[in-house]
């Protein structure tokens, strides 16, 4: 074999690699989009810190979904989530979403807390009962301060 052939051959194995690292990378991410396997909800927090496009939700510590937009509300001020369920998971109307950590290192996640209804959300519903983002660094000088709240 020549030199420019053996060349020819590693550099396909290279972009047949390539593309491979990014049809997984997609199949991880649901390729971007909203997909034919999910539902969209809504859910107003005070402050939605630490949650960005692409955010989990956990449900029981489960990956369930993924937070699909943010945008903040200019009549009420609060930052509004609107996130992807899995079809097949269906939660109870009176369900409550929380913004919870996964640790001091660790990143932020929207955790659904289920409700006992025996009414679930529909598509494009809302999780009325949201419990925002606590900020550590707030906690850490209420605690140096010594404030009583």
């Amino acid at each position: 074999m020549s030199e420019n052939t053996t060349e020819a051959i590693v550099g396909a194995c290279v972009l047949a690699a390539a593309a491979g690292f990014l049809w997984y990378a997609s199949g991880l991410t649901d390729g971007g989009g909203s997909g034919g396997g999910s539902y969209p909800l809504v859910a107003s927090f005070r402050s939605a810190e630490g949650i960005s496009v692409g955010t989990d939700v956990r449900l029981a510590g489960v990956k369930i979904g993924s937070v699909r937009g943010l945008d903040l509300n200019a009549e009420t001020f609060r930052a509004e989530a609107t996130f992807s369920i899995s079809d097949g998971i269906n939660l109870p109307e009176d369900s409550s979403a929380a913004i919870s950590s996964e640790g001091l290192l660790g990143g932020n996640f929207i955790e659904i807390i289920p409700g006992g209804s025996p009414f679930n959300l529909e598509a494009g519903g809302e999780i009325e009962d949201t419990q925002g983002a606590v900020s550590l660094i707030g906690l850490l000088s209420k605690f140096v301060s010594g404030a009583d709240e």
